[in-house]
């Protein structure tokens, strides 16, 4: 005796109403879409066979469809099907993980800095009075489901200067209202005579290599830069050491650059050279006012950022025989920064350096750290 095919019963006028709704709009989920599109087809007279040829299913699916069809009617349109196996932490359990991962080892009588899966799937096994029994690949994923993240720890350092907000309005002050009469000034080294490791291309498997020096006799020099916020041009020299002679002469090359008389702004840090007596004296007699950085915000001066590309344009990857041939290759350098100065590498490398050197994320040059709402 052969079987008969499996079809819907009849359907009753507000069920095909509905079923028609949903194939023309589409308006349910896939799954209810394609089960609407197997009962309307069955409704038609066709065999599981050919519904599972147009909705691209198996025929057992098929035939299964339509019979919870029959038993149920619509609501077979939205299994609620299980979500698998069921959890076997609480939410107050995997609260109590995410905090143990948080924790430091050493709080909690473990004998290192940090924990790595292994270690902290072992050490909730034998907390006290609270067992909790999880997998590496299952403790990963929860972590990762909190957004618990392994992240290096970074230092970080709070300006202890107490006229750390008059500083910094008076150099944002000065750059939004005389930006052609704005200056900034520091010192770049320790620079030294040794091979200095980089990147370059070079075929697979053989990079360049730079021989290791023990015995530096050259001594070290100190790059004293000046850099005009309007021209977006930076000029310097090496020098010897630090000191007030080197920094006078040059905010005496900054006041050349305006020779009109015209009263200027220098911006620079808190480094005792920058401020003796001499320097302020002929500050106030050439019309130049020094607008000192606070204490620990090294990011509130502009050349900094530019100090960045002149680390990885001249001094990375460059093995110089001596000072006389460093000076001649920075020189060289600032020569085409200033001709490029809109170099889309040259813009890459400040956006790098300046995000390096900000203590503080989101801070304007000069400006205070948006107020939490």
């Amino acid at each position: 005796m052969v079987a008969e095919p499996v079809r819907v019963r009849r359907l009753t006028d507000q069920e095909k109403q509905t079923l028609q709704r949903i194939v023309r709009r589409g308006s349910t989920s896939s799954v209810g879409f394609r089960r609407a599109m197997m009962l309307l087809a069955s409704a038609g007279g066709n065999r599981a066979s050919a519904i599972a040829q147009l909705v691209q299913a198996d025929e057992d699916t098929v035939r299964d469809v339509i019979h919870r069809f029959n038993e149920i009617g619509l609501a077979c349109l939205d299994p609620q099907w299980a979500g698998g196996r069921p959890r076997l932490l609480t939410p107050d359990e995997e609260d109590f993980v995410v905090q143990m991962a948080t924790t430091r080892p050493t709080k909690l009588g473990q004998p290192f800095t940090r924990w790595s899966i292994r270690k902290l799937a072992a050490c909730l096994r034998k907390v006290r009075g609270r067992v909790i029994r999880i997998g590496r690949e299952a403790l990963r994923c929860l972590l990762a489901r909190r957004g618990i993240t392994f992240q290096r720890t970074k230092t970080w350092k709070e300006s202890p200067d107490p006229d750390r907000d008059t500083k910094l309005d008076r150099i944002e002050h000065v750059l939004h209202h005389f930006p052609d009469r704005v200056f900034a000034f520091d010192e770049f080294g320790p620079l030294g005579i040794r091979p200095t490791m980089g990147s370059d291309w070079a075929p697979a498997g053989h990079p360049e290599r730079h021989p290791a020096t023990y015995h530096r006799t050259h001594g070290v020099r100190y790059f004293h830069g000046c850099y005009s916020i309007s021209d977006d041009t930076i000029w310097g020299v090496n020098r010897r050491k630090k000191g007030a002679v080197n920094t006078l002469a040059a905010f005496r090359s900054i006041r050349a650059a305006r020779p009109d008389g015209a009263p200027i702004y220098v911006i620079l840090d808190n480094l005792s050279a920058h401020k003796g007596d001499k320097i302020r004296r002929w500050a106030k007699k050439n019309r130049v006012e020094l607008c000192f950085t606070p204490t620990y915000a090294s990011w509130a001066n502009p050349i900094e950022a530019h100090f960045g590309p002149l680390r990885q344009f001249t001094i990375a990857n460059s093995h110089h025989c001596n000072h006389t041939v460093q000076t001649r290759a920075l020189h060289a350098y600032l020569r085409w920064r200033n001709t490029n100065a809109r170099h889309p590498d040259v813009l890459a490398a400040q956006r790098r350096e300046r995000a390096r050197i900000r203590s503080e994320k989101g801070i304007r040059w000069g400006g205070r750290p948006a107020v939490a709402a």
